[in-house]
């Protein structure tokens, strides 16, 4: 089970302050998600960075995982989600949860949930919060090729999973999680 941390984003509504490198908890947003998937169940986790990536590289002890590049990360979160499901393509894993870096509110306890909902290379999992759907999503492996193919702009794998809603198990996580963003100067106050 492998995860996917995608952190590329320029933070643009941000005043352009990367959100990997963003304060929480007196590290690097970055190392807080990345830890998230590992301790949920994930191994190997990988992340996708873009902007600023020699400077998160440079300031996140990212020592325990593998990163990838996104040299098009301006053009959305669907150029990322190419990028590490092509990194990840060869590594035997068998699916992958996708989490997000400026979710802080969402830790181990949903991936582990999401994890633990796996049942086999053609599962399609998603957190949810009083039932809407959410991240994580688990893409079992023999998903991959299709999500890649739609994955565009900053919807991601959204027009995918809308398309193969009747297939996703949710999996309710608000007691455990909030799925909260960090996208704006008026959601910093969620960072501690």
């Amino acid at each position: 089970m492998a995860g996917l941390l995608l952190a590329a984003g320029g933070g643009r509504r941000l005043g352009g302050r990367p959100k990997a490198l963003l304060d929480h908890r007196g590290r690097p947003l970055v190392e807080h998600a990345a830890r998230a998937l590992q301790d949920g169940g994930c191994g190997p986790v990988h992340i996708v960075l873009g902007a600023a990536a020699a400077s998160v590289r440079e300031r996140a002890d990212l020592s325990s995982y593998t990163t990838s590049e996104n040299p098009d990360w301006a053009q959305g979160m669907g150029s990322s989600l190419r990028v590490g499901l092509a990194a990840l393509a060869g590594s035997g894993a068998d699916a992958i949860v996708v989490s997000l870096v400026d979710q802080p509110g969402i830790g181990a306890a949903a991936v582990a949930r999401v994890v633990g909902a796996y049942e086999g290379r053609a599962s399609l999992v998603s957190a949810a919060y009083e039932g809407r759907r959410g991240h994580p999503v688990l893409f079992g492996a023999d998903r991959w090729a299709e999500v890649a193919a739609t994955a565009e702009g900053d919807r991601g794998a959204r027009a995918y999973l809308r398309r193969h809603e009747d297939a996703i198990t949710l999996v309710e996580c608000a007691d455990v999680a909030e799925a909260y963003d960090i996208d704006t100067p008026e959601d910093l106050h969620r960072l501690e």
